[in-house]
């Protein structure tokens, strides 16, 4: 952990930092500072336009500083003499509201304020491409049931090796790698940890793995769903709470359910009981629907939820049990913000926790074979205009969220939805051309 960047510049041959932040959409923005000039970044802040990124400003408001968080620096293991650091946003000396990393720091603060030291970890999968995207990068990765495959994983052994030796280096303690369920899709899996620097290793990852695939003269896409015929790109995130000291996990209980202690369940209750409007968190994109309501794919499942339900050790479900003092998350998928993930997972349980909500009913039946039994759970919502409406009537989760970012958030997506809906298709010709 560094304290001093200039410092810290000398000791490891910096000659640049990337003051690094994430915007609403998710963008990662970020200004290129040499290591002279980091001092002063790092107290008064690398100047930024906010309106020319995705945040809710205008031409005419003032400027935006990035101040480095000092405690987030990495030395770029594929170049050495840049270090990137993520920031917090500041305008006008006051920490801005609808910044995610900020809103993620609010509430880690507000969790531990209640006892809670939330920790998690994520499954960030993505596709390796061809340089202009349209298909994927491996012509002879073409099995029906491609996950695991040996041979298509040592295909793309340089690029998923080099990424992995760099997780190794930056003692992230990565811990397995895989071809996924889709042709041309991976998964990389490194341990879980508070939520903030999950965070921003899920927002390095990002960054990590799209450098080396360019690298390599190949293009990664983290899109939830590139191809309609294939499983598309989920995030899942493994979440468990523990005490102050960080060394207890309260959500285990080898006596309840599951081994899901009682505030385990009601942190579980909170996201149940807010799972539509999360999804317009975990789920940010208009192509985010095509995922969770897709219909089977060539490997034969979508691994994706529709339906909120919650179960043991069974991936057909929104929320799975796989052990004691921990529950998944499957509902994200790879559009979702690095921030704003964690942070709308850490609002609705901690709304759960504090209204001491019941997760309902556990399912055990294979959703994808059996779903059409369950009647009594609510659909996941069916698009991003849908999930937008849900969670703006969502007025608790929006207030332990910030109404000031919700209110950001929500009329930039509404622009983002509008601009999709004038958009015209070519399924619209091919279905309306002769009506």
């Amino acid at each position: 952990m560094a304290g001093d960047l200039a410092a810290f510049a000398q000791e490891n041959g910096i000659k640049y930092f990337m003051i690094s932040f994430t915007d609403l959409f998710g963008g990662q923005r970020a200004k290129l500072v040499p290591a002279a000039a980091i001092a002063d970044m790092q107290e008064e802040g690398a100047g930024f336009a906010g309106f020319a990124t995705w945040l809710d400003m205008t031409p005419a408001h003032p400027d935006l500083f990035a101040i480095p968080d000092a405690s987030s620096v990495i030395q770029l293991p594929w170049k050495k003499d840049v270090a990137w650091v993520a920031a917090d946003l500041f305008m006008e000396g006051k920490s801005v509201a609808q910044a995610p990393r900020n809103t993620l720091k609010r509430l880690v603060s507000e969790a531990a304020a209640e006892g809670m030291h939330v920790k998690t970890g994520v499954e960030a999968e993505f596709f390796l491409l061809a340089p202009d995207g349209n298909q994927i990068s491996d012509a002879s990765d073409t099995a029906e049931k491609p996950c695991y495959d040996q041979q298509a994983v040592m295909r793309r052994y340089d690029v998923i090796a080099e990424i992995c030796d760099h997780m190794l280096e930056l003692g992230w303690k990565p811990y397995q790698n895989d071809h996924e369920d889709a042709n041309g899709q991976f998964e990389m899996n490194w341990e879980f940890d508070d939520a903030l620097a999950t965070a921003d290793k899920h927002s390095f990852f990002k960054f990590m793995v799209k450098s080396v695939a360019e690298k390599h003269g190949l293009r990664a896409t983290f899109m939830p769903k590139p191809f309609s015929h294939l499983t598309g790109n989920g995030c899942h995130c493994h979440i468990s709470v523990w005490d102050e000291s960080g060394k207890i996990n309260v959500f285990a209980d080898p006596d309840m359910e599951l081994g899901l202690s009682a505030r385990g369940r009601t942190f579980l209750g909170g996201i149940m009981t807010h799972a539509s409007a999360l999804a317009a968190i975990t789920n940010p994109t208009v192509n985010s629907y095509k995922r969770i309501n897709a219909p089977r794919t060539t490997s034969g499942a979508t691994w994706a939820p529709n339906t909120v339900t919650w179960t043991g050790n069974n991936r057909t479900h929104m929320v799975r049990v796989p052990g004691p003092g921990r529950f998944e998350l499957r509902l994200p998928d790879g559009a979702a913000n690095p921030y704003l993930l964690q942070a709308i997972i850490i609002a609705a349980g901690l709304n759960g926790v504090k209204a001491k909500a019941d997760p309902g009913k556990r399912y055990d039946i294979d959703m994808y074979q059996e779903g059409h039994l369950v009647t009594d759970a609510p659909r996941l919502p069916l698009n991003l205009l849908d999930a937008m409406r849900d969670y703006d009537a969502d007025s608790g989760l929006k207030a332990t969220m910030g109404e000031e970012f919700s209110a950001a958030y929500l009329k930039l997506k509404r622009d983002e939805w509008n601009a999709f809906a004038s958009h015209l298709t070519d399924w619209e010709r091919q279905n309306t051309l002769d009506v």
